[in-house]
């Protein structure tokens, strides 16, 4: 069944787990289909090709009746996931890693993503250059715990090779039981030689939004920074914000935090608003994230399939407006993240920190299928309020500060936000 007009309006932006591609226009009626006989002999419900379109499918039988009558263990063959794999393949075919078919279990671990809660290492993954690769681990999670970090590809799971992987094979050899254990085989960036990571999974409870108020002599996240002891002189009050996701819960955890925040703001010096490894989400979350900063103007411009242009405008009172803010991204940052950044920039509002964004700038809209499937369609691409796609570019910051140490109180990147927070 296709998702309410109030669900298709939340455009899936991001990259979180993108699940086998694929599909073909027929559906079985039953899983048990007579493999060894002809397709006539099996329940087929909608085997005409829809009004309009010629497609032949006597191939299809042919291969699928040669597979029930000569494969050596006909008796392992699943006939629903033999219909599943062939719908993946056919949506597989438009050769976008973003336009995917997601079998039920698929589909069930995709909404539970954004729903903030899982089994597993805690790592958002996506496909690059046909490779699997981490866009951020979760804070808090035994994936940052072990010290995965954004663009390492994973060449092994269990010492299987992912060479040829989709992400949902990926995400379905990584997660597992709380508890048991899986061992990754991991390149970082820049480096030549993997490494073997044992990573033991554990039950992901990812908030949307983390805050601190501190004085920036209590700030122990830039301790190690090499000069931070001048920053840490100051009597200056720093507010942080945090979003890891653009989730189901999101914009009611934002607005208790930034309530948080507020209470305690005094004579606030600045804001950090922190987008790093944050792998998107809904899009209307990015529109009402915007703004809380913004007073007026569009947050991101949408081109669809059929050439319409939509535009997506500041639909709230915010509460933020005026304090002076600095955004921090990397190259975890992505899709609806990437909307927010771009929009704080191209209106002046912030400046930003970091490293340059992962670079997605497509929309995929969900729709739940029957049986518990579910389709992603990309369905247009969207473009910064200037009008700049950033599709496969990435954000660009205003000052790139690379994250060398990757310790917890080394954190460069934020000890340049406030840097420039107390010019």
């Amino acid at each position: 069944m296709t998702l309410p007009f109030s669900k298709i309006r939340k455009y899936v932006l991001l990259i979180t787990f993108l699940i086998l591609a694929g599909g073909v226009g027929y559906t079985l009626g039953e899983k048990k289909v007579g493999l060894t006989s002809t397709p006539k002999n099996g329940v087929v419900v909608h085997q005409d090709a829809p009004s309009g379109i010629d497609v032949d499918f006597s191939l299809f039988w042919d291969v699928w009746q040669k597979l029930g009558r000569y494969y050596i263990d006909r008796a392992s063959l699943d006939t629903q996931k033999m219909v599943w794999g062939a719908i993946s393949g056919m949506v597989a075919s438009a050769g976008d890693p973003y336009t995917v078919f997601l079998p039920p279990k698929e589909n069930d671990e995709f909404k539970a993503d954004l729903g903030g809660e899982f089994e597993g290492i805690g790592a958002q993954l996506g496909l690059k250059e046909n490779r699997i690769i981490v866009i951020a681990p979760l804070k808090g999670t035994p994936a940052e715990r072990a010290g995965i970090r954004p663009s390492d590809w994973i060449l092994k799971v269990d010492d299987k090779e992912t060479s040829g992987w989709t992400v949902a094979e990926a995400v379905t050899k990584i997660r597992g039981t709380r508890g048991t254990s899986v061992t990754l085989t991991l390149l970082h960036e820049n480096e030549m030689e993997p490494i073997d990571m044992a990573i033991r999974r554990d039950t992901i409870l990812v908030p949307s939004v983390v805050s601190w108020v501190k004085q920036v002599s209590e700030i122990t996240e830039i301790s190690a920074v090499p000069g931070a002891g001048a920053l840490k002189a100051r009597a200056d009050t720093i507010a942080y914000l945090s979003l890891s996701r653009f989730g189901d819960h999101t914009n009611e955890d934002w607005l208790k935090e930034v309530d948080s925040v507020l209470a305690q703001q005094g004579s606030l010096k600045g804001l950090v608003f922190d987008l790093r490894n944050n792998p998107g989400g809904y899009l209307e979350g990015s529109v009402f994230i915007a703004s809380e900063f913004l007073k007026s103007g569009q947050v991101v411009s949408q081109v669809n399939s059929d050439g319409s242009r939509q535009e997506y405008q500041v639909d709230r009172k915010g509460k933020l407006y005026d304090i002076p803010m600095v955004v921090l991204v990397n190259k975890g940052s992505a899709s609806a993240a990437e909307i927010v950044a771009g929009a704080l920039r191209d209106h002046k509002r912030a400046r930003i920190v970091g490293e340059t964004t992962f670079g997605k700038g497509s929309v995929q809209t969900p729709q739940d299928l029957p049986g518990g499937a579910g389709l992603h369609i990309t369905t247009g691409k969207w473009f910064t309020p200037n009008g700049g796609s950033i599709n496969k570019e990435g954000i660009t910051p205003d000052i790139e500060v690379k994250l060398e140490v990757y310790e917890a109180s080394a954190d460069a990147q934020l000890a340049k936000a406030i840097e420039l927070l107390l010019q």
